[in-house]
């Protein structure tokens, strides 16, 4: 996309003659995609690109040729290709926290040339190192090698984070889990509710339960509270099993067989009772969201194998290559984020859909949302200025068909704009036939109906002409010019879904880039971390602290403590 050149301010997207031009395409914009469709025989050849595995149709999109080429211009006149030379780089383009934005790195192939060294650090040795302990720790659990306590296999690996060390890891590992072939299940637990953790291991045999604990810092409120609670859950089980006794030789023993880290704070993890032997770090120029291919994946590694977590990486630095190399007008992440900024800034739109038609990627939607909205729910840009321009999208969705009979009727009929993004797969995981039909073809028809019907929608004459009549005639017409992107891939591969979940951090990228905005902080995150340390004495009935409240939290508190058995 570029050569490094470090924007050290954000560009005005606004003052750019590229957005003067947008401004001019919204005056009067009638999209008319029926129309365009039957003059244009060219529009989707143009419009469809090949990104690495993925077939991305964007001809359903509310864009002209002309509209597209401004987007270009937009992208080139701030910044986006020099940003993203300067972010491969190793610039601090995270200039809140003064780090480098290196997620790109933990894809780099062994022996990626030229070698990339940053503030002094090795970091493809760095990450190769890493990769090699999981891939070896990996194999030791997949084969048994590794046991429990009492000497038996691990059978069960139950992941303990919150944000980006649990929605990567439980996302990639229900999109994958045909791929689980070692016969050990994975589990997530992440909510500081004590439903989630007595729910999670309610059925588990502690002799074969393998927990990982995914702390960067090792002092995240929600994991380390999990982490104690399923550490006293293992010492009573076990205890309870005769299987240890209740001196703190035989609990330490316990811990070191049944416990692991994903952290760099190794004396924390060392105070907690894990080897240190068996942590796994990384480095601050990961942030959370962006981690699922760093140590936070060991879970995706022991429970899928090493093998298919290497084939994941390799998928998402296919994604990284294209926007790379590609130009702006035919690089696909490029130019479904301009399209976004088209949506969100020219047409109104405030949300965006995605809708995979595939049952394993339910949790797809949940990992987009901290992705896209963490990355770029932000009101400053990265100097601390204010924005010049909405910023951010709402993303939401859920796994076709359900979807179907739930919102749709939303975005075919409703009076908001929602631009929605389509996932496929030509072959199903599990393909099975009913009375001798396929059912994953019923199930794809449905995906190129739902884009079809609402691109062109249904007009009152057609309706009028099925034998409609009267009222029925309105609540029977489409208006269509609903955007949609359709996404296709042969299969839900381990490259695949890595090629998935790049194209969207790339998406992201863009759009942060123009809005001037640094994506790659989080400081609203924690506001409400801390007022939640200030209020949790009060919940205890701390005088002083219930003073401190404003009067709602302190009815609010009142009612808590009346009413708890």
């Amino acid at each position: 996309m570029g050569s490094v050149c470090l924007v050290t301010a954000p560009i005005d997207a606004t003052a750019t003659s590229a957005w003067a031009e947008l401004l001019a395409h919204q005056a009067g914009f009638s999209p008319d995609l029926r129309e365009w469709f039957a003059n244009d025989p060219g529009r989707v050849e143009r419009l469809t690109f090949d990104l690495a595995d993925l077939r991305v149709d964007l001809s359903k999109n509310l864009a002209t040729d002309d509209i597209v080429a401004s987007l270009v211009r937009l992208a080139e006149q701030t910044g986006v290709a020099e940003r993203y030379a300067s972010m491969l780089a190793g610039e601090h383009i995270n200039t809140t926290e003064d780090r480098a934005v290196l997620h790109t790195a933990l894809r780099r192939p062994a022996g990626a040339s030229p070698a990339l060294v940053v503030d002094g650090q090795q970091i493809d040795e760095d990450v190769q190192h890493v990769l090699a302990r999981i891939d070896a720790f990996a194999a030791r659990v997949r084969s048994g090698e590794w046991k429990g306590v009492t000497g038996k296999k691990v059978t069960h690996v139950v992941n303990i984070g919150i944000g980006g060390s649990d929605l990567g890891p439980v996302m990639i590992y229900e999109a994958l889990k045909p791929y689980a072939d070692a016969g050990i299940e994975a589990r997530f637990v992440s909510n500081i509710d004590p439903t989630d953790i007595a729910q999670a291991t309610a059925d588990l045999d502690p002799e074969t339960t393998l927990f990982i604990v995914a702390s960067k810092t090792f002092t995240t409120l929600e994991t380390l509270t999990n982490a104690r609670l399923a550490r006293q859950w293992l010492w009573t089980k076990l205890a309870e099993a005769g299987v240890i006794g209740d001196d703190e030789a035989s609990r330490t023993d316990a811990v070191a067989h049944h416990f692991i880290a994903v952290s760099t704070a190794l004396d924390k993890v060392a105070d907690f009772g894990i080897d240190t032997e068996n942590a796994f770090g990384f480095w601050d120029w990961v942030g959370g969201r962006y981690s699922v291919d760093s140590a936070i994946g060991t879970s995706l590694a022991i429970a899928l194998g090493p093998e298919v977590f290497r084939e994941l990486l390799a998928g998402f630095h296919a994604v990284d290559e294209h926007v790379r190399t590609q130009p702006l007008h035919e690089n696909v992440p490029v130019l479904m984020g301009l399209l976004n900024i088209w949506y969100s800034n020219f047409l109104g739109s405030q949300s965006h859909a995605v809708l995979p038609y595939a049952q394993q990627m339910h949790r797809f939607a949940a990992y987009l949302q901290q992705l896209t909205m963490e990355s770029n729910g932000k009101s400053v840009r990265w100097d601390g200025s204010p924005v010049t321009t909405d910023t951010g999208e709402v993303f939401w969705g859920e796994p076709g068909t359900n979807g179907q009979h739930a919102f749709y009727q939303l975005i075919h009929q409703g009076t908001r704009l929602i631009p929605a993004d389509f996932i496929a797969f030509v072959n199903p995981a599990y393909p099975l036939e009913d009375g001798g039909a396929d059912v994953h073809g019923l199930f794809l028809a449905n995906f190129l109906a739902q884009t079809k019907a609402l691109a062109f929608g249904k007009t009152a004459a057609e309706v009028e002409a099925e034998g409609t009549t009267g009222a029925l005639v309105a609540a029977r017409t489409f208006g269509g010019n609903r955007p949609t992107t359709s996404i296709f891939a042969l299969s839900l591969t381990p490259p695949v879904l890595g090629q998935l979940i790049a194209l969207y951090e790339h998406i992201t990228f863009t759009q942060g880039v123009i809005w001037g905005i640094n994506s790659f902080d989080q400081w609203g995150v924690e506001l409400g971390k801390q007022l939640a340390m200030q209020i949790a004495p009060a919940i205890e009935g701390d005088t002083a602290a219930i003073d401190a409240q404003d009067a709602s939290t302190q009815s609010l508190l009142a009612y808590y403590r009346e009413h708890r058995n």
